[in-house]
């Protein structure tokens, strides 16, 4: 499975998301990484650039539920049907909102790896 792990928005804190990464390659997952302060428009571009099964967003800022709707829009807009899932600062209150939206999966504030990872072996 390959996965794309982004950053979206002007957060600059990507230590996460690179734990993460390190994380799911050492459980046998292919990741890409986008970099940081990536626009949603460009992280669906780069899933289908990349032929990912799977998009994580990384989200300190706060804007995860902006974000979320405007990744379902974007993804929507170009007919690309695969999980995405939302990390980070993401209060537990808004796992549900996030879910509701269309993320696979939201992971909240404090979630360990391993969690995510084991999430993907049962995907």
């Amino acid at each position: 499975m390959k996965v794309l792990l982004s950053k979206p928005g002007l957060d600059g804190h990507d230590v996460g998301v690179k734990v993460l990464a390190h994380g799911l390659i050492e459980a046998g997952y292919e990741v890409v990484y986008t970099g940081l302060r990536k626009t949603i428009d460009e992280i669906v571009q780069m899933a289908i650039e990349n032929k990912v099964d799977a998009i994580g967003l990384s989200i300190l800022s706060g804007t995860h539920l902006f974000l979320a709707q405007k990744m379902k829009e974007v993804m929507d807009a170009n007919k690309l049907n695969i999980p995405w899932f939302v990390g980070g600062n993401v209060p537990p209150l808004d796992v549900e909102k996030l879910e509701a939206i269309g993320a696979s999966k939201a992971f909240p504030t404090s979630t360990k790896v391993v969690d995510v990872v084991n999430y993907f072996k049962e995907m």
